[in-house]
């Protein structure tokens, strides 16, 4: 052989044997690469198909047609658990996506890729909103309370709530009226008043009252009023009333001054009372709840006394001590509370009370006691309150003077009302208005009263003509023009 044939030949030898090294190191190379990371085809989203390999926490896709782009991180693996909402407790659930993760044909992968993909957002069905919600908004506001039971027309006396500016109006659901024979309801005079505010975007407090005879326990003394045998027949009229006026009824007070007998005659006596309320209570704060959970819930405001013979009445410090201790905080938003504040004005309290030898009516100064004064009482209810852990404010669903200056006849038993001039009715309305703010304990008050003077005949024998702020032959009292000035300043600036 010819040295230059055998030049040839030993450059084909090196050349084939360079070859054969590169592609054995090219797959081993390729089989190194394949075994620590696998390989996943997934879809770039423009019909392509693309090979990514981890690289550990920083991915990058090349794409089969030969241009480079970026991938996101893989995300981490999570759970999708369930989200319950108020509408329904169904699960959310994740559609299939196509494409999302598939394997390259004909290839096994030790550890496959996994590429999650978030959960879709599913809508859900809005709620609709349960009433805006005073139960939220603790703020003091201000109502007055309205007679509807025997009225033709409640524009006319939602027009005057309008005009002083308030925030609410109390008015009475007297259950014995509304139900007298059972499962037979007349609302016609509730939703005159109900419509009425509804239209004005007045917020309404119900005081929800008095048992039908019907209803009421075998034995007892139906000429007083008192609670039901049942609290189920009680829950059934509630559950009538809100699902009659939805979204139109802001607040109820469960029941009223059930610490005196003329209130709460039952055949287990006074003495039960607080226990028996309480779980009235219990129930009715379930039911409402169930029903419209923005409803603020009252308790009902008790009837100061300083009587405590637990026949006639309970001590309403001593009643409202053994509400709390069977479990009344634990079912209402707002513990309910009264006081018409006799003959002293709403800044004294009742152990510094100064003198009056002019006053007709000696109670507050010779027989000092937390109930003749308004200070008292509201701050000895909130005391208690606060001392039991409780972070509940007041609703007084009836706070006012009576002045009967313009009647010319005061009633027996009524004679502080002959003490109060127009001028002090006017200024202690507005001193205890201002008063219930400053101390902050306070959610709702209700004056008492609009309408009761021209509702019935100015009659200074009725109880309630005295506070009525509508005065005798449709004169209005000063209290009217300065709840005006009030609100105007303090809600309008």
């Amino acid at each position: 052989m010819s040295a230059q044939s055998n030049a040839k030949q030993q450059v084909r030898n090196f050349v084939l044997i360079w070859i054969l090294i590169t592609l054995m190191m090219g797959a081993c190379t390729f089989a190194a690469i394949y075994t620590a990371y696998g390989v996943v085809v997934v879809d770039d989203n423009d019909g392509q198909q693309v090979a990514a390999a981890d690289t550990g926490g920083q991915s990058a896709a090349v794409n089969f047609s030969g241009a480079t782009q970026s991938f996101p991180t893989r995300p981490p693996t999570r759970e999708v658990t369930a989200i319950p909402t108020r509408v329904s407790q169904q699960q959310n659930t994740v559609p299939q996506q196509s494409g999302a993760v598939a394997q390259a044909p004909g290839l096994a992968t030790s550890t496959p890729l996994v590429i999650n993909v978030p959960p879709t957002q599913v809508p859900t069905e809005t709620p609709p909103p349960a009433t805006l919600l005073p139960v939220d908004d603790t703020e003091f506001q201000l109502g007055i309370q309205v007679q509807s039971i025997f009225d033709a027309d409640m524009n006319l006396w939602m027009g005057e709530v309008e005009k002083l500016g308030m925030d609410w109006v109390k008015i009475q659901a007297r259950w014995e009226v509304i139900e007298a024979t059972q499962g037979d309801f007349n609302w016609a005079a509730l939703d005159k008043g109900i419509e009425a505010a509804a239209e004005r975007e007045i917020k309404v407090l119900i005081s929800a009252v008095t048992a039908p005879d019907w209803s009421r326990e075998p034995g007892a003394n139906l000429s007083e009023h008192g609670p039901p045998a049942s609290n189920e027949d009680w829950t059934n009229f509630l559950t009538e009333l809100m699902n009659r006026y939805p979204g139109k009824i802001h607040a109820i007070e469960v029941w009223n001054e059930q610490n005196l007998d003329r209130e709460w005659t039952s055949v287990r006596g006074l003495q039960t009372g607080p226990a028996d309320y309480v779980e009235m209570l219990r129930v009715s704060y379930q039911t409402i709840k169930n029903i419209d959970p923005g409803i603020v819930v009252i308790s009902g405001a008790l009837s100061p006394t300083g009587l405590d013979n637990r026949v006639n009445a309970w001590d309403d410090f001593n009643y409202m001590d053994a509400m709390i201790q069977a479990g009344m905080l634990n079912y209402t938003d707002c513990v309910g509370a009264h006081h018409n504040g006799i003959n002293i004005g709403p800044s004294i309290t009742w152990d510094a009370v100064p003198n009056d030898p002019t006053a007709a009516f000696r109670g507050p100064f010779d027989n000092p006691h937390h109930s003749w004064s308004f200070r008292s009482t509201l701050q000895g209810y909130d005391l208690r309150i606060k001392r039991a852990g409780g972070d509940q404010k007041l609703c007084v669903t009836e706070f006012g003077w009576a002045s009967t200056e313009d009647l010319g006849v005061t009633r027996p038993g009524f004679e502080f009302a002959s003490d109060n001039t127009l001028a002090e009715q006017e200024a202690w309305t507005i001193e205890a208005i201002n008063n219930m703010i400053d101390w902050d304990i306070v959610h709702i008050a209700t004056l008492w009263n609009l309408n009761y003077g021209p509702q019935a005949g100015w009659d200074p024998s009725n109880d309630n003509v005295a506070y009525s702020i509508i005065g005798k032959d449709w004169n209005f009292r000063p209290v009217y023009s300065a709840l005006q000035a009030w609100t105007d300043e303090n809600y309008n600036n």
